[in-house]
């Protein structure tokens, strides 16, 4: 149930968000090129237990753009500030793809806001996803902006963009952000919030990324369960990075208990 909408004044943005449920707050950041419509089966779902707070990041769907390249440092700060503009002391963080990036940023840069992340499909190096996943994002420009006219995330943006001619800009901007060359190894061993890693077994990324992600957090060192680390990794069977999120069946006995521990 829908509790509120709104747009936060935020660093130049008019940043976009909804407000679903009721009890501890999680945020919820979509993926590259899409808005809070990705999670179309999930947020529903998420929020008969936790209070969710979605998010649309800059320039995407209702969320206006500014000059400002896309960072994940600058998203990750973004999403800081409607913490604090909503006036909240310490969140659970979500996010998928190009989100989760987001989300793992903003842990690392703000770690006395986040008591529990949820990292789905995302790397925490650029090199993490699989070479030919890794090429595609860093072709994206004008040319494929025009190419995707008939695709769902074009047809989304036309319909809740503030400026629906920005969509080159943003498929470009999208494009840039995925030439940034990036390893956060050093950062995620000091982070101090548990971490649920979440991927499909025929995901972007290889399921070899995802155990090395979960070493750096403590996990995978032993089966003494006193050495076992606060956070966890699950790999979804018969699951691939454009249908996870959407696999609501494999999700919800995941996260719901990592959520509530």
């Amino acid at each position: 149930m829908l509790v509120k909408s709104g747009y936060a004044p935020i660093n130049d943005l008019q940043l976009y968000y909804e407000i679903h449920g009721s009890g501890q707050p999680l945020i919820l950041v979509h993926g590259g090129l899409g808005g809070i419509g990705m999670f179309t089966d999930l947020l529903p779902a998420l929020a008969e237990h936790v209070q969710v707070i979605a998010v649309e990041l800059q320039g995407h769907a209702r969320t206006n753009d500014i000059p400002r390249a896309f960072s994940y440092s600058a998203l990750a700060d973004d999403v800081a500030d409607l913490i604090a503009y909503l006036g909240l002391s310490q969140v659970d963080i979500a996010g998928f793809s190009f989100g989760g990036g987001v989300a793992l940023q903003t842990a690392i840069r703000h770690q006395h806001l986040v008591r529990k992340l949820i990292i789905i499909s995302a790397p925490f190096r650029d090199t993490g996803w699989y070479p030919a996943v890794q090429a595609a994002i860093r072709q994206l420009d004008e040319r494929v902006a025009a190419a995707m006219v008939e695709s769902i995330p074009y047809k989304f943006y036309q319909e809740y963009a503030p400026n629906p001619a920005n969509w080159p800009q943003l498929v470009r901007k999208t494009g840039a952000m995925g030439n940034q060359s990036y390893d956060w190894s050093s950062d995620i061993a000091k982070l101090q919030s548990p971490c649920l890693l979440i991927q499909g077994d025929a995901d972007s990324i290889p399921p070899s990324h995802a155990v090395e992600f979960f070493a750096l957090l403590g996990g995978a060192q032993s089966d003494d369960p006193q050495q076992r680390s606060q956070s966890q990794l699950a790999i979804l069977p018969n699951t691939n990075h454009f249908d996870i999120i959407d696999r609501v069946d494999l999700l919800l006995p995941i996260i719901n208990p990592f959520l509530a521990g």
